[in-house]
């Protein structure tokens, strides 16, 4: 079966999408959790990953790469939303984006996902980074795809 790379937090959205690609895509899911600082449980996300049917939870420490080549140059030029607020996950897109399609060229998928909205510029910044570096993968973002509210996707877990 070929597989999908999913960008995946361990939140709702992402958890939800698992299960979702399966039966709308036929997909095998391989879960990426990149860590860029973040103090979450990494081991215990990925466990829920394969535990809501993932073929395999991946946890990449990105922390190095993420403090010399973005968040070093972003606070260098002076990056600041609104005169306070770092611009940390606006920076960590890219990066992401490039170790979903590194991961997505070692296992030999067919597409990348994340949990994106159709609202706001976090789709933007994976949807050109990706389309950039592997034109040829296609893209899969449920989020923008289904009508689910939230209650909607709690239910749907719980099946």
């Amino acid at each position: 079966m070929s597989t999908v790379v999913l960008a995946y937090s361990g939140g709702l959205d992402t958890s939800v999408a698992i299960r979702w690609i399966k039966e709308h895509y036929d997909l095998d899911v391989i879960t990426l959790t990149i860590d860029v600082g973040n103090e979450r449980d990494l081991p215990a996300i990925a466990a829920r990953a394969e535990q809501i049917g993932a073929v395999k939870a991946m946890v990449v420490d990105a922390r190095a790469d993420f403090v010399r080549y973005f968040v070093g140059p972003a606070l260098q030029a002076g990056a600041i939303y609104e005169g306070r607020y770092p611009l940390a996950t606006a920076l960590a897109r890219p990066l992401i984006a490039r170790l979903l399609v590194e991961v997505a060229r070692a296992e030999g998928a067919v597409a990348v996902a994340h949990g994106c909205t159709g609202k706001g510029n976090d789709q933007v910044r994976f949807d050109v980074s990706i389309n950039t570096l592997a034109p040829d993968l296609k893209i899969i973002a449920p989020v923008r795809e289904w009508s689910m509210t939230r209650d909607n996707e709690i239910a749907y877990a719980a099946e």
